[in-house]
């Protein structure tokens, strides 16, 4: 166990949800120097059968690392904002302002300062994104598609044997998600 994991409860806490799903801490040295902190899921990605991973940086971005595409891209919430710039008009071939304003909405990242919420934040993602979102996935790397599932899902029900499959309810921060 990595020594920031150790002494404070919230840092144990994801470390015992590390655990639980088989999340590894995969940072270098020179990453926990610059304090990036990287996690290893036990989920092979689309096209590449390599293991997917995310990162929390110390500028207080949370990232996918982008096993399966060339560039990573942010976690991060997402805030509406708006910025302005100079209106220009072209008088004798020059450029000149015209002292009026336009508006552009945009959206930039939430950062978040603290690396325990940062933390947080990823292991709550990760739930939700990759262990809720591809329930199907096995750490082999197998894929049970939708009518697949849907069929032997039939099959069990039209044999009379669904009264023996227990529904298994994963309760994360007091939100249920039946797993059937």
């Amino acid at each position: 166990m990595k020594t920031i994991y150790k002494g404070d409860s919230r840092y144990e806490k994801i470390y015992e949800q590390m655990q639980l799903l088989g999340i590894q801490d995969v940072s270098s040295p020179t990453q926990v120097k610059n304090g990036t902190i990287v996690w290893r899921l036990p989920i092979l990605s689309d096209k590449k059968n390599t293991y997917l991973e995310y990162a929390a940086f110390a500028s207080g971005y949370v990232r996918n690392q982008g096993v399966d595409c060339h560039s990573n891209w942010q976690c991060n919430k997402r805030i509406p904002s708006d910025a302005y710039y100079p209106e220009y008009k072209f008088i004798d071939g020059k450029q000149v302002k015209t002292g009026k304003y336009l508006k552009w909405q945009t959206r930039s990242c939430e950062l978040i300062p603290n690396e325990i919420d940062r933390l947080e934040y990823m292991m709550k993602y990760v739930i939700k994104n990759e262990f809720i979102k591809r329930a199907n996935y096995v750490q082999e790397g197998k894929f049970v598609p939708k009518w697949q599932y849907d069929n032997v899902r039939e099959a069990v029900i039209e044999h009379g044997i669904d009264n023996q499959v227990k529904d298994l309810q994963v309760i994360i921060d007091g939100h249920k998600y039946k797993v059937i």
